[in-house]
């Protein structure tokens, strides 16, 4: 057990390596991000300007908290290496895993575990530099067992976004030259769809209501209003045990459809 573990630990830290190696590609991506921050921030800065404002069953405090806390859960949920497993699909690469006593997912779950690492931390720099520069009004979150519902909350939309984007991945098996615009469909349905640019319950009641049966709303607005408060518990406990039947009807559709591909795979290239 201990040297299986080992293995991927060392893939972690081989990744983290590989993370500096792309300096300029983590720095345009954490760029874009801060400027998306710095765009939602104003906004809702000029929407509470009144600190007496009440809006959608916001404050001002708890709007530029939302904003603050979705940083650090955009950064852990939203960032992935998943998508460069496609890339091996289509080249053939994968050839080189099926043949070794590894996890496929495992090697890329570890991966991944790096990225977000490294974008903790950096969204970590970020959000300090924020406030110093800001000075917003910002929500503690006292309730402990809030804190430990949000934490856990936001591993399931972790492993959620992990399983969808290996779903995705699962396309290039018959359609290799097609993984990138799905990908990119994707990413634009999770920023818009999982509350990134709006929290969701600005939205329409009967849209809003709908959108509570799909998985976007448990990767990033779920987590941020269990932080704020603005849920009742038995309403937060619901939430996580829809999070977590999400987590296994992916977890079952991606071994049926990852099942299909491989048979289907060819390791052209190889």
């Amino acid at each position: 057990m201990i040297s299986n573990m080992g293995k991927y630990l060392q893939v972690f830290k081989i990744s983290l390596g590989q993370e500096f190696a792309y300096r300029a590609n983590f720095i345009l991506w954490r760029l874009r991000n801060l400027l998306q921050i710095f765009l939602i921030f104003f906004l809702w800065d000029a929407v509470f300007s009144d600190p007496d404002t009440q809006l959608f069953g916001y404050d001002r405090s708890k709007i530029l908290t939302y904003v603050f806390v979705l940083i650090f859960v955009k950064a852990l949920v939203l960032s992935s290496r998943v998508t460069d497993a496609a890339g091996e699909v289509s080249r053939g690469d994968l050839s080189n895993y099926l043949v070794k006593p590894v996890s496929y997912f495992k090697y890329w779950f570890s991966r991944d575990v790096s990225s977000k690492l490294l974008n903790l931390v950096f969204a970590a720099g970020e959000a300090l530099l924020l406030f110093i520069l800001l000075k917003p009004a910002f929500f503690v979150q006292t309730n402990l067992l809030l804190v430990f519902f949000f934490v856990v909350s936001t591993v399931l939309a972790i492993l959620i976004v992990f399983l969808v984007m290996f779903i995705t991945n699962s396309i290039t098996f018959w359609i290799p030259e097609s993984a990138w615009g799905v990908h990119f469909v994707l990413m634009v349905l999770l920023e818009i769809l999982s509350g990134v640019l709006f929290p969701l319950d600005i939205l329409p009641d009967k849209l809003f209501s709908l959108l509570s049966y799909t998985p976007f709303p448990y990767l990033v607005f779920f987590p941020i209003q269990v932080y704020l408060g603005n849920f009742p518990l038995p309403v937060v406990m619901k939430g996580v045990f829809i999070s977590f039947v999400w987590v296994v009807i992916f977890t079952y559709l991606l071994k049926k459809v990852w099942g299909k591909g491989l048979k289907a795979y060819q390791s052209y290239g190889r």
